[in-house]
């Protein structure tokens, strides 16, 4: 249960704090530039993992979960409940935004400013090296350690910084459910659904490919032997 608590108040933190800063930068232009809302997402995810990477791996991303189960580092009886109590956090964040800043939620909303196959390429790319960041730096299915925190947030700001202005860089399936149900933005949703989640398997087939010592391989190897 403490898990998905755990991964209940990472998402919720992720999309409250990250969308607030969005939603904030355009009520008061200036004071809230792009820079800052991609730096507001990145030290929200190292915050995250330093505080519940013990306890739940700090997933906080329905793509991060499905990555680490592919990738043979989590029981498969664990990822419904990562994913349902990342989305629950998510919307219930989105919810929030609403009651406390009527009619601003739609900042929130992750929309394509491109066409929608670039823009799906796009999230794919940016999920596949977030990904390859996290499975190389983590323990098991665990975002924790010294430099995990700086790595992975360091690389969803990076990446928030360079596609925000394309594509909302979501990365997260979850950040772009929450807000897009309680909009009822829903057009391009399937983008924000699917990019990440084939990023983060085409990740994990790299590691495959990279290292020797990747967990799903040595399962493969084990498991034929």
């Amino acid at each position: 249960m403490s898990r998905w608590a755990s991964e209940f108040f990472g998402t919720f933190t992720l999309v409250l704090c990250g969308g607030g800063a969005i939603v904030v930068g355009s009520m008061y232009p200036g004071m809230i530039p792009h820079t800052s809302v991609a730096l507001v997402f990145g030290i929200t995810v190292m915050v995250m993992i330093y505080s519940i990477g013990d306890l739940s791996g700090a997933h906080i991303n329905p793509a991060v979960t499905i990555g680490f189960w592919l990738a043979r580092r989590m029981p498969g009886r664990a990822v419904l409940p990562y994913l349902i109590s990342q989305f629950a956090g998510a919307t219930a964040a989105s919810y929030m935004i609403s009651r406390l800043l009527p009619g601003t939620l739609e900042l929130v909303t992750t929309t394509p400013a491109v066409s929608p196959k670039l823009a799906f390429c796009l999230e794919a790319l940016a999920s596949f090296i977030l990904m390859f960041v996290i499975i190389h730096v983590s323990q098991g299915a665990r975002e924790k350690g010294i430099m995990a925190g700086i790595a992975i947030g360091g690389t969803v700001m990076l990446e928030a910084l360079v596609l925000g202005p394309l594509t909302g860089a979501s990365m997260n399936p979850a950040r772009s459910l929450g807000p897009a149900l309680m909009s009822g933005t829903l057009e391009h949703l399937w983008i924000y659904l699917l990019a990440p989640i084939i990023g983060a398997a085409l990740a994990i087939l790299s590691c495959l490919l990279l290292r020797n010592d990747c967990c799903a391989l040595r399962s493969i190897q084990e498991e034929h032997s």
